[in-house]
């Protein structure tokens, strides 16, 4: 017997951090009944499960990596509510289809570099914030930065009420446009928190233009074309690999400031949440308590 979230992890559904939140949102079935029971566990080899009303397969499917370059206006998400394009479209529209999903995000009006895959475990170690994972953006900003601006992104910046960590920070040219004045920074993160490097720009006073993600720990191609997308080299899918063996220690000060940032996070998520009409309130970052009432009536299946 194995655990639901593993389960859908080998299978390539999602990581077991996702696994666990489509568990707790009634979208798993198990045996023709819905699941919403954290750690629940199934035999792959007996038990029929189903995700968004799809069996899902016996066999994993083989383990496939894809570098896209994610155009502005696409919602890095399987699928989304207002029927906007997500990173699914643009992999259909490259002729190719299958049970992938983004690692990490990547704002709706940002264009560059995102990994799609069917491999749950690579997925969720890249995300991780454990594993300190550097990402790189090309910033054009309103304005020229002052170096004590550019400094003050370095050392770190309060955004959501808690300081960012240091970033890598160069000033790379100076251009005039029919905007007028603008800068091209480069800055590079190793955190993941939400639209972090648009809010880092707005507390220096030099507001965000145009972003693009240039490079994703090791992986990187600036030749790419915005809405293109091709599969990782062996050799690529290795070095990410590699790069996140090193684990981030709790007890450290970057390691309780990491943590604190995500906890902020889930605030400020489980008040958006909570101001919703109509719909059931679940504190971000906890499962759903066990004996909750199941969801009424099934999810309609991703696309």
């Amino acid at each position: 017997m194995i655990r639901l979230n593993k389960l859908l992890s080998q299978a390539g559904v999602a990581s077991r951090r996702v696994a666990d939140d489509l568990i707790s949102q009634g979208r798993v079935e198990l045996n023709g009944h819905v699941v919403t029971e954290l750690g629940t566990k199934a035999d792959p080899e007996r038990d029929h499960i189903k995700v968004d009303g799809r069996k899902l397969k016996g066999a994993a499917p083989e383990r496939r990596y894809l570098l896209m370059n994610k155009p502005a206006g696409v919602m890095s998400t399987r699928a989304d509510e207002h029927k906007r394009r997500t990173v699914l479209d643009v992999m259909a529209e490259n002729g190719i289809r299958g049970y992938f999903y983004p690692v990490g995000r990547l704002d709706y009006d940002t264009e560059g570099l995102i990994i799609m895959t069917n491999d749950g475990a690579l997925a969720e170690r890249v995300t991780h914030p454990r594993y300190m994972l550097e990402r790189a953006y090309e910033v054009i900003v309103a304005g020229t930065p002052e170096e004590h601006d550019l400094d003050r992104l370095r050392k770190g910046v309060v955004i959501d009420g808690h300081r960012t960590l240091p970033a890598e920070v160069t000033l790379r040219r100076v251009i005039t446009t029919k905007k007028g004045t603008q800068a091209v920074v480069d800055i590079t993160i190793k955190e993941g928190r939400n639209r972090q490097v648009r809010k880092m720009c707005d507390a220096i006073g030099h507001p965000v233009d145009h972003l693009r993600r240039t490079r994703i720990g090791p992986i990187m191609d600036l030749k790419l074309k915005a809405g293109a997308m091709r599969d990782l080299t062996s050799a690529e899918v290795r070095a990410l690999t590699e790069s996140t063996a090193a684990t981030l220690d709790p007890a450290s000060p970057v390691g309780k400031s990491v943590i604190e940032n995500r906890r902020i996070e889930h605030q400020a998520l489980d008040k958006k949440r909570a101001s919703r009409p109509g719909r059931p309130f679940r504190p971000a970052g906890r499962a759903k308590p066990a004996g909750g009432a199941k969801p009424t009536g099934r999810p309609k299946p991703t696309r």
